[in-house]
């Protein structure tokens, strides 16, 4: 048996039907952009509302969603700022590692550099160095003492006083320009020292070194002897402008112009 409503007469509608359509309404305003403007003054004054109310639409979840997304975007772009900045730090860090590696790489560049100046003027000075004929001796004849002994008349160099075979050495640096037999000097050395001018060692039981040779200051030359027109074991020694014989100067004041104490 079928019943009908009465003509004129409807029933309202249930409560569930109610708030499946006001789940609808809700949904569409909130596609079209309405809620913002409409429900949230509705969710401000009902925060507690009971099962059933506009909390239970979704609405509320929806703009917990959005509160949330926009922590995480906070979150995001302070972790990507705290990045930027431990970049920048670390940047600035290698910049000071760089420069400080820098300034450590020029001052050992300097180091080594007065450290070459520094022995290239020790070699220079050593290399001008003067020192005696022979170590811890003395003059035991002077200079242009008279005597019949002497073809010009005079001594033109001075003795170093010496027992045979003593060592004999260059006074400085230079070129051995003569080694052996001289004469009256017996065995002899003549070197062109490299200010230019002349040292000659004479009266030598032997020569070490010959012709053309370089020879640096205190090197061995000779021992002392008392070869050629020689009264005893000594050294003869000279001091000359030139190779020639009679150009000869002071020894002892030559010895001593080169910073030698006798």
């Amino acid at each position: 048996m079928a019943f009908t409503r009465a003509t004129g007469k409807h029933r309202a509608p249930s409560r569930l039907s109610r708030k499946s359509a006001h789940v609808a309404g809700v949904a569409a305003l909130a596609t079209t952009g309405v809620i913002g403007t409409l429900a949230s003054p509705a969710l401000a004054a009902a925060p507690d509302a009971a099962p059933g109310s506009l909390e239970d639409t979704g609405l509320n979840q929806a703009v917990i969603t959005d509160t949330l997304a926009e922590q995480i975007d906070a979150q995001a772009e302070a972790q990507e700022l705290e990045a930027q900045e431990a970049a920048a730090k670390a940047a600035a860090q290698a910049k000071a590692e760089a420069e400080a590696k820098r300034r450590a790489e020029i001052r050992v560049e300097a180091a080594r550099e007065a450290k070459e100046r520094a022995d290239r003027e020790a070699e220079r000075k050593r290399l001008n160095a003067f020192q005696p004929p022979i170590a811890g001796s003395y003059v035991s004849t002077g200079y242009q003492t008279g005597g019949a002994m002497w073809s010009s008349g005079s001594h033109t160099g001075i003795d170093f006083h010496a027992a045979s075979g003593s060592q004999v050495v260059s006074v400085g640096a230079g070129t051995v320009v003569e080694a052996g037999w001289g004469g009256a000097y017996g065995n002899n050395v003549v070197i062109r020292m490299n200010d230019g001018t002349y040292t000659q060692y004479g009266h030598l039981s032997s020569v070490s070194v010959s012709a053309g040779q370089t020879v640096m200051p205190g090197q061995q030359i000779g021992l002392s002897g008392s070869t050629g027109n020689s009264s005893g074991p000594h050294l003869h020694f000279e001091a000359r402008a030139s190779a020639d014989y009679g150009s000869d100067i002071d020894p002892l004041a030559y010895l001593r112009s080169h910073g030698v104490s006798i």
